[in-house]
């Protein structure tokens, strides 16, 4: 069996550099590669219409931001199937068949799916689909096949609770799912980049994001007013490291030959960390070295992104034969788990045989 890889983003607005260093960057080495023999990147809309279903247009006009921003940072369609999840009927089919195999207390339990909740108010009035979606996420990842699933530590439950329920059907069923491993980003600042603000979460409707597609004067902005050490008052009192954005940041997108072209006064990030410990470096410092360091990196990502925008007929295209291509692939594991689950009937010549001697015999 091939290594697989399935990942993707819910199209609620356009991708920030939270989004960049989680999943982003790391999709495109994997894509790179050549280790894997099939990789898959769902734009996953019906996802989204779960907790956005009083406002469908929302959804419907970020298809387009996230495509933008997946192929501006990198991925090619040449070497990555790029799809949209509600094009894919398969998937609700293959859902419907899970939710037999999972409790509603099981669901009540995923801490991922609790602190969404908490998040989005929900309390009592929990839209089913959105309880639900860690069933619906098994089946987009084992409509695939898929054996890996790169995602942020944040994910983890979710990822768990499909292997749980592959382990159940091939358990009640027969082999008919592969089981999936997550694959967690490399650099621990990855694993979830907070927000300007502080905030563990970077999120668009917090405001606390910087995108992809920002402007340099709007990246220098919110790098200028990001959250460091509050107790950090005067260039010589001695700051803190940990809890510090901008810190976090560096850790983030920091490389060595950043520091040759934009403070060359420093070897390294361990020197600057160093120097910041002790007192004696003053944040608007550090900051301008961030926002060097942030350009640097999407000043490309920007510029090819306009480039992609002047032909948008094309990236529907590339959304349109990525989504047919996948679908093809759904279909035939739907078919692998109707034919285990015996479902199959007019399929399954046996069956009519059987049924035919049973009744000719009465």
């Amino acid at each position: 069996m091939g290594k697989i890889i399935l990942t993707g983003d819910r199209p609620t607005g356009k991708l920030h550099v939270g989004h960049y260093v989680g999943s982003l960057r790391r999709r495109v080495e994997l894509q790179n590669s050549g280790e894997y023999d099939k990789i898959y990147i769902m734009i996953a809309d019906a996802q989204a219409l779960t907790d956005n279903a009083d406002n469908p247009e929302k959804v419907r006009q970020n298809i387009i931001e996230v495509a933008l921003d997946y192929l501006a940072c990198g991925l090619d369609p040449k070497k990555s199937t790029i799809l949209i999840q509600s094009q894919i009927p398969e998937l609700c089919e293959l859902s419907f068949y899970y939710m037999n195999l999972v409790t509603v207390s099981r669901l009540q339990r995923n801490p991922t799916v609790k602190s969404e909740i908490q998040m989005r108010n929900f309390e009592a009035s929990i839209p089913v689909g959105f309880f639900t979606y860690p069933i619906s996420q098994a089946a987009d990842i084992t409509a695939f096949k898929a054996t890996t699933v790169p995602a942020g530590e944040d994910q983890m439950p979710m990822v768990e609770q499909t292997q749980e329920i592959v382990h159940k059907f091939n358990s009640v069923y027969g082999e008919a799912l592969v089981e999936p491993k997550i694959l967690l980003p490399d650099n621990q600042a990855c694993m979830r980049l907070p927000g300007i603000d502080g905030k563990a979460k970077m999120s668009k409707s917090l405001g606390n994001c910087i995108y992809l597609s920002e402007e340099p004067e709007d990246i220098k902005k919110k790098v200028m007013s990001m959250f460091t050490d509050p107790d950090h008052i005067r260039v010589q009192d001695p700051g803190k490291i940990e809890g510090n954005c901008v810190f976090t940041y560096l850790d983030a997108f920091c490389k060595p030959e950043h520091f040759e072209r934009y403070l060359p006064d420093y070897a390294n990030l361990d020197e600057l960390k160093s120097h910041y410990r002790r007192g004696g470096l003053g944040d608007v410092k550090v900051k301008k070295f961030l926002n060097n360091v942030l350009q640097e990196t999407l000043e490309p990502i920007r510029t090819r992104r306009k480039e992609l925008e002047k032909d948008i007929p094309a990236i529907y295209e590339i959304l349109k034969k990525g989504s047919e291509e996948a679908e093809k692939v759904a279909a035939k594991t739907l078919a692998d788990v109707k034919n285990a689950m015996k479902i199959n009937y007019f399929d399954d010549m046996a069956l009519i045989h059987e049924q035919t001697e049973k009744y000719r015999k009465e």
